[in-house]
């Protein structure tokens, strides 16, 4: 689908999950690798790309309590508040909002739900990571929301290369979310 041509069901968000310096900086806790830093450039210029068409751009940032129990499985990391949570300094910060989040979905006791429909959005683009973990579980919730989901394939990496096209194939197969390719 063209991004500049106009959508029947309504407008779109673009959803930017988890690109902070816990993940995209190698000082982070959570490091993604050289895969997560490659997707930087793609991510900053579709931001713009969007706002410039009107969209409205939602970052979904990890911020975690200090005892948060994500830690047993994934270790500390992107405690609020620290520079782990903030987002990485290549991305443009004029964007419609930004949802912190304390779990593996952009949805779970966050507003995300309440600021799609009072945007009035059907469809979101989802870019950002991990593409198996963080971005996987948005994009399948949006689905089961009823939303539109189509993930930017360019736009999205994760720690472990051969998870990214697993998780994208289950993606577009299982969920019959839409993968750009």
């Amino acid at each position: 689908m063209d991004a500049k041509r106009e959508n029947p069901r309504g407008p779109r968000v673009l959803l930017v999950v988890n690109m902070v310096n816990g993940f995209l900086d190698p000082r982070g806790s959570l490091f993604c690798g050289e895969d997560g830093r490659k997707i930087i450039p793609f991510v900053a210029k579709l931001i713009q790309e969007r706002q410039g068409l009107g969209w409205p751009v939602i970052y979904l940032t990890d911020s975690h309590d200090v005892d948060d129990g994500e830690f047993e499985a994934y270790g500390p990391h992107c405690i609020r508040g620290t520079w782990e949570s903030e987002l990485i300094p290549e991305l443009p910060r004029n964007t419609h909002s930004i949802i912190r989040k304390r779990t593996l979905s952009g949805f779970c006791n966050t507003r995300l739900g309440h600021k799609l429909q009072e945007l009035n959005i059907r469809d979101a683009d989802v870019v950002g990571v991990c593409t198996d973990i963080c971005v996987l579980l948005t994009a399948i919730e949006l689905r089961i929301r009823g939303y539109r989901p189509r993930v930017q394939e360019k736009g999205v990496a994760t720690f472990q290369p051969e998870m990214h096209g697993k998780a994208l194939e289950l993606l577009e197969k299982s969920f019959k979310v839409e993968v750009e390719r």
